[in-house]
Parts: structure tokens; sequence; C-alpha cells
């Protein structure tokens, strides 16, 4: 997912508390979908699930990690992917065949006992389908908050509330967030604290990436930054055989984009990828407003529908509530 830019960019990240957060947070809702999938699973890979072998795993990532984010003054938004670009079909394609293999290899691992490789498997398998959205976006609603339906890529359209200043910062783990022209990019906030991989375990922490500090650090545009994404390749584009970040990024601070470009790719035209990235279909027919969780709601959809433990949610619901100072739900809302 995304685009391979990890290595030019990883000095410029930096470590950031649950403190420095509060505020407007547009998360990138599918990134955050697959991200709750992946990891929410048990040891052999299989992921949560109720009783008729409803997948709920994000339905659990969605109650328990929003409560925290609400407990700590963030106030989420949830933006979802719209019609993909006709440029994007070939990643769709691919991603679809990986998955489809490695729910294969899930099977075979499990019918052999090998844990270790049924879990890596099944990771590898998540997918994100318009039940996991739809149940998602019911659950958000019940708990009071707010959605954005994005025409186009999800992350285009949360880092345009950003650069229009009606939310702080982009949620996401993908690095194309940038190239979309996201000032702030907060990654591993829907995936941050201890983990367990691999039977080792780990603790992930929340990092920003500040999109002025990267450009004026490696020198760049952000039009030559896009260009950099689309040698090493995008959601839209396969990039050039053998260019990596670094390779890429050395390409470009030269002023050997095009010429490299038509070397390699003599047939390929990148302009219809910079304008995905400058010009992306984004709206602004959206209302951000938090309301009053429905807990009668959010009880009978998860504990009732969903097999949930009720002592669980009741748990989660009272992390609505608990923030120093205040009492009562209106008080933070």
């Amino acid at each position: 997912m995304g685009v391979a830019i990890r290595d030019i960019i990883a000095d410029y990240k930096t470590p950031v508390t649950w403190e420095s957060l509060p505020g407007v947070a547009a998360i990138d809702a599918n990134n955050a979908l697959y991200q709750f999938l992946t990891i929410i699973r048990q040891p052999d890979g299989t992921p949560l699930m109720d009783r008729r072998g409803r997948v709920t795993s994000h339905l659990s990532g969605i109650l328990f990690r929003m409560a925290n984010f609400l407990e700590k003054g963030i106030k989420p938004v949830f933006v979802f992917d719209g019609k993909p670009a006709e440029l994007k079909k070939a990643t769709i394609d691919e991603r679809r065949k990986i998955r489809d293999t490695a729910g294969e290899r899930w099977k075979e691992a499990l019918a052999r006992g090998d844990e270790e490789e049924a879990y890596k498997q099944a990771r590898s398998s998540t997918r994100v389908d318009s039940t996991i959205i739809e149940t998602s976006k019911e659950l958000l609603m019940l708990m009071g908050i707010p959605t954005v339906q994005a025409p186009g890529e999800g992350e285009a359209q949360a880092s345009y509330m950003v650069i229009k200043g009606d939310a702080r910062y982009v949620v996401s783990q993908d690095y194309d967030t940038l190239l979309f022209g996201a000032l702030h990019l907060v990654r591993n906030l829907t995936v941050s604290g201890k983990r367990k991989i691999r039977g080792r375990q780990i603790t992930v922490n929340p990092e920003r990436l500040i999109l002025t500090d990267v450009l004026d650090g490696l020198k760049l545009t952000r039009e030559q930054l896009i260009e950099i994404g689309i040698l090493v390749g995008t959601d839209f584009n396969p990039g050039v055989e053998g260019i990596g970040a670094k390779t890429g990024l050395k390409i470009v601070q030269r002023g050997e984009f095009a010429a490299k470009i038509h070397e390699k790719l003599p047939d390929f035209d990148p302009s219809p990828i910079m304008d995905i990235f400058l010009h992306p279909d984004v709206t602004d027919e959206y209302t951000l407003a938090w309301g009053h969780p429905d807990i009668t709601g959010i009880k009978k959809m998860l504990c009732g529908d969903y097999d949930f433990s009720e002592e669980r949610v009741e748990k989660a619901m009272e992390n609505f509530c608990v923030k120093a100072g205040q009492k009562t739900l209106e008080a933070w809302f």
C-alpha cells in the first residue's frame, strides 16, 4: 500500500506523545480498518468472529481504539475511499491475487499445524470488503463519530481536510498522504502499543511527519517528491524497475526525472499520475459533528448481534466519560 519512500524520509520521523495530539484527526478509514483486521487475530491467524462466523476484528478495533482516542482528547473523523481511479485497477487486481494466494497458504499452514506461518499468511490475506465498511460505519454512527465519504482516494480527502484546516493531521500508515499534500501525518496511532510479532513482543509508538520538514530536508518541492514516487512506483503506476527511493532521490535532485522516464519507459506519460496527486478528486460536502454515543444502540449491536462481552463493551463506554475534570459525556463533546 502507498509509496515506498521510507528510506529517504526516515530521518524526518519524530516520536510523538499522545498528550500532544488533541484535536481533529482525519483517519484514512480503509487503512485503519486494514490495520485492525491484520493485527486483531488469534495466534493461528484466525480473526475475531461471532458465533455465525462473521469477522468482528474491525469492530473491536474501532470500539476500543476510538474510546482511547476520545479519552485522550483526539476527535476522530473516518474518511472512506470512494471510486478508485482507473489507473489504480492494475494495483487492485495485483493485491487481490496476493490476498487470494495468501489465503490458500494460510489454509495449508493450518492443515500442517504450522502456526507461525499460518499467522503470517493470514495477515497477508486481509481484505476490507463492503460488509466490513458498512458495519464499521454503523458502529461509528452509534458512537457519535463522523464519517466522510471521499469521491476518490480517502487519503487524498483526509489530506485536503488538513490543508483546509478542518483537521489537525492525517492518521495513516501510508506515505502517499505526503504526496497528496498532507501537511501533518501521524503514523501508528491505530496500531500503537505492545504487539506480539512472530513470538516476540514489540512496542509500537506513534510518530509524526511534517511535510515542510521533509521537503526542506531533502531540498525538494512537492512536485519533485511526487516524481520520486513515480520512479519507485505508486498505486497508479508500477515504477521503473531497479529504482528505489534513494536512487530516485538522486535522479530527481539532479533534474534527470524526465530523461530517466524517457530512457526507461519511452511510452509512459507521468503527467496523469502527477495530476492525481496535485489535483485529486475531493469534496467540501461533509459535516464534522461529534454526537453523544448511543450506549444502548452500541450494546445492542455489539453484544446482541455480534456476541461481544457486555462487560468489555461497558468498560470501553466508561472511557468516553472518564477524563480529568469531566464527569459527563456532554462535558466532553
